[in-house]
């Protein structure tokens, strides 16, 4: 143990202790921009510096140790004045028009600014213009740039894609897409994770409310709105919501008084999929040499968009159906179409997702199934539906809970926990064990999955048949995996893989709370949800039930093909480097 003084108060921390962390451990706060723990250390931002007694020269907090003896002052004049020079500096090159920004009022820059009571700024504005293709999900506004460099390092180190790289020298140094690429032109899964460990409003996602708003306003558009699991957990967080009050059915609430006709659950949809992806799981399982083991799940776009871009050769692997979201979108512009008898070009079908690379799923050529243009025409972020709340004045502690609409609204727990890693591979395996066996396993049986660890793997038994599975989070602990996969060091045969850490639960569209990495907490959110679920099997939805008996016949039917099954070599990906030069 290392014995220190800070602010004058004995502090005793273990040793290699960084002096942010030993103050935080004594209550004192230290401000800081660019750090992110195990991630960005690298002390470029200058904000957490702090006068070590005995010494001329400040220190930046983050990335020095803690000495036994030390004297640490976090806010002596010198420390004080040294701070607000590094932020004024930082804030003359940045766009302060924050009534503007996506990130008022939760911008870790304008908080500081605030903290330090900076009213003017001495040194001269020059903020870098911004040139980029507002077609792209991922929108970056270089004039908000700080240079921290936690994009950088967050794809580098988290994600392995290496998206994002200095450009530029001097007092022009910036962040860019690497290697002089176009974003479009970048193999960028749109994780969104550079979004979320943004400080400031530098990264967003593009914004598609005033196109729902416009289809809500337009009396010959009947809107179908449907809701991912993920997005229950988190909705309220910016409006400051206590778990009691931003209920599901308080959501609800919420997206009618926006104004939208019919309000669903994507979990019905997650339900119908693993019908689907189950019993392609079964079909494969049956016939292993007329398929590559492992199956990886499909239900993660930006995952597919990795797979595509890293390791094409094993695109073949992967499950043929679809997202939960796009299966949604198919049934409602065809069976749900039907059921109100209506022109499917009438309905505008919109999700709300925790995730940026469903709108770039939705904008495929391959997903129009039903014939009536995209079958999903707007995807929204939780950020979104929180901005869209906000800006129609709703009060959601005020409203009385509603409920989904039917059938679409109709879920299982194992629909739920699809928003948390590990999810969507117990929901299969719930309903993979009854279509063997015709028994319903324990809901918990496979509970073995579960976790934040970034690669799980289990092995179960299903009838005497052993299934070795794998469940990672993480497109850095996917490369890892298939790795080992491609060096004969792991065996599996079904795999699951959610590209963000944690899963949806974690997803790049959710709430930002910088510093804070609240996947966990969300997933446990849906477990709770699960275990109190009258239904916890996906093949007992009796909406799922009814859509096989009126429309679809059965799993794997030539009608469910067309509808709920997709060909993911039928669109083009942007190859990472290293295949470009293979």
């Amino acid at each position: 143990m290392v014995n220190l003084t800070i602010d004058h108060i004995p502090v005793t921390v273990p040793e290699g202790t960084t002096i942010l962390d030993a103050a935080r451990s004594a209550g004192i706060h230290i401000p800081s921009l660019c750090y992110l723990r195990g991630v960005n250390e690298i002390g470029a931002c200058r904000v957490c510096v702090v006068e070590l007694v005995g010494m001329d020269r400040l220190v930046p907090a983050c990335n020095n140790v803690v000495e036994e003896g030390m004297e640490v002052l976090t806010s002596s004049p010198k420390v004080r004045e040294t701070r607000r020079i590094n932020v004024e500096l930082l804030l003359s090159q940045h766009d302060c028009h924050c009534a503007t920004c996506v990130r008022s009022g939760n911008c870790s820059l304008q908080t500081i600014a605030n903290d330090l009571n900076i009213l003017d700024l001495p040194f001269e504005k020059k903020v870098p213009e911004t040139r980029w293709d507002r077609s792209f999900p991922l929108f970056r506004d270089a004039s908000k740039c700080i240079k921290c460099m936690r994009c950088i390092q967050i794809c580098d180190k988290v994600q392995t894609l290496n998206i994002w790289d200095v450009a530029a020298t001097g007092s022009r140094t910036t962040v860019d897409v690497s290697l002089n690429r176009k974003i479009a032109q970048a193999d960028c899964s749109l994780c969104g994770q550079c979004i979320t460990h943004c400080p400031v409003g530098a990264l967003r996602e593009r914004d598609d409310t005033r196109q729902v708003f416009e289809a809500l306003a337009d009396p010959e558009k009947i809107t179908v709105v449907q809701v991912a699991p993920a997005v229950r957990t988190a909705w309220g967080e910016f409006m400051d919501l206590s778990a009691e009050q931003a209920t599901v059915k308080r959501m609800v609430a919420a997206l009618r008084r926006i104004g939208f006709d019919y309000i669903f659950d994507t979990n019905f949809a997650a339900d119908l999929t693993i019908m689907e992806e189950g019993s392609e799981f079964l079909q494969r399982l049956k016939n292993p040499g007329a398929f590559k083991a492992p199956m990886f799940t499909s239900c993660c776009p930006g995952w597919v968009r990795f797979l595509k871009s890293q390791y094409p050769d094993m695109v073949s692997q992967l499950s043929t159906a679809k997202s939960p979201q796009q299966m949604f979108g198919a049934v409602a512009k065809s069976y749900y179409a039907q059921l109100l008898g209506v022109d499917p070009k009438k309905i505008y079908s919109v999700s709300i997702m925790p995730c940026l690379a469903k709108k770039q799923e939705a904008a495929l050529p391959t997903m129009d199934s039903a014939g009536a243009g995209p079958d999903v025409d707007a995807v929204l972020t939780t950020r979104e539906l929180s901005r869209m709340i906000r800006s129609e004045h709703i009060l959601p502690a005020e409203l009385k809970e509603e409920e989904f609409d039917e059938p679409l609204g109709v879920a299982s727990g194992a629909g739920i926990i699809f928003g948390a890693t590990g999810g969507v591979m117990e929901a299969a395996l719930r309903s993979a064990y009854y279509l063997v066996t015709g028994k319903n396993p324990s809901p918990d049986a496979f509970r073995d999955v579960r976790g934040m660890d970034g690669w799980k793997e289990a092995t179960f038994h299903i009838a005497d048949t052993p299934i070795r599975v794998a469940v990672v989070s993480g497109l850095g602990n996917a490369r890892r995996l298939i790795q080992a996969l491609r060096r004969g060091e792991v065996q599996y045969d079904f795999v699951e893989v959610m590209a963000c850490p944690g899963g949806c639960s974690g997803g790049g569209g959710q709430p930002i709370h910088d510093g804070q990495e609240l996947a966990e907490s969300r997933s446990e959110k849906l477990y709770g949800l699960d275990a109190i679920a009258d239904l916890r099997f996906s093949h007992e939805n009796p909406s799922v039930q009814r859509l096989y008996k009126d429309f679809l016949v059965r799993p794997l039917s030539e009608k469910a093909h067309h509808l709920l099954h997709t060909d993911h070599t039928a669109w083009e990906m942007p190859l990472s480097p290293d295949n470009q030069k293979n």
